[in-house]
């Protein structure tokens, strides 16, 4: 069998399971296998062999039974970095890519500013920001130890673990500033909505990561404390939240509030700047 009619037999295997972009993924899971990128499989006729197809088949089941594709592949790209993934923390996301940029643009006039990551997960906001920025240096906090482990894992593997120090502790426990940023994306999917969600993000991907109800309200009036004078906070909302957040941030006394659209068009991140 050549690569591109594995990618063939694998999509159609997919798109059965009700896999959402079964090409794509496809492409993504032979390319693994080969070591070849999705435009080197349509110029190969190389055949795969037995060990290539053994290896093909069991990550067609993981993906056939809706493990995220890149909880599959064991590694995701975000921005300008590859990080490692797996169940310990989300998935990295476009629209978290957003509030990367949010954070850049208010750090770039800075040599050397302090930042807060709340809720790291898989490090990739804290790790992106550092590697973006080479003058930050990123305190950045979980309380899951799962979550920090992969986070300490994607620091030594993006070799930015000298400019990121990673905490264990529950939101801003323990955590003192000044900060010039604040930065976080909580669990913002209401309980209600949590049934519905995809199969990818309700079996696999950790519950308590995803659900939260107002968990950026706290965030919010902490940051507030440790943000220098004239510091921002960035936070990832929910889609339609970003209006509540907004006045939520207002409310808490903080200025020039903006929400800035994701690569949909939908307001995603909101942001505002302390006193």
């Amino acid at each position: 069998m050549t690569p591109l009619q594995a990618v063939r037999e694998v999509a159609r295997e997919l798109g059965e399971a009700g896999v959402p972009s079964p090409r794509v993924d496809a492409e993504h899971l032979v390319g693994h296998v080969l070591g070849l990128t999705r435009s080197q499989l349509y110029a190969s006729d190389a055949a795969l062999g037995q060990d290539d197809s053994g290896r093909l088949r069991a990550l067609v089941e993981r993906r056939r039974a809706r493990e995220p594709l890149a909880y599959v592949l064991g590694e995701w790209g975000f921005r300008r970095l590859t990080l490692a993934v797996d169940g310990r923390a989300l998935v990295p996301r476009p629209e978290t890519e957003v509030v990367v940029e949010r954070c850049l643009a208010h750090v770039a006039g800075l040599e050397a500013p302090r930042v807060l990551d709340v809720g790291v997960g898989s490090g990739a906001i804290a790790l992106a920001i550092a590697d973006e920025h080479p003058g930050a240096s990123v305190v950045a906090v979980d309380r899951s130890e799962g979550a920090l482990a992969l986070a300490r894992e994607n620091a030594a593997r993006t070799r930015l673990e000298e400019r990121v120090t990673l905490r264990h502790g529950r939101l801003l426990d323990g955590v003192a500033g000044p900060f010039d940023l604040v930065v976080s994306n909580p669990p913002y999917v209401p309980a209600a909505d949590y049934e519905s969600l995809q199969p990818e993000i309700r079996l696999f991907e950790p519950r308590e990561a995803v659900v939260g109800d107002g968990v950026w309200e706290p965030i919010a009036a902490r940051a507030a404390g440790v943000l220098a004078p004239g510091g921002r906070l960035v936070l990832e909302c929910g889609d339609g939240q970003a209006d509540g957040v907004a006045a939520g941030l207002r409310a808490l006394g903080y200025e020039d509030v903006v929400a800035t659209p994701d690569l949909a068009g939908r307001p995603r991140v909101v942001d505002g700047r302390r006193r």
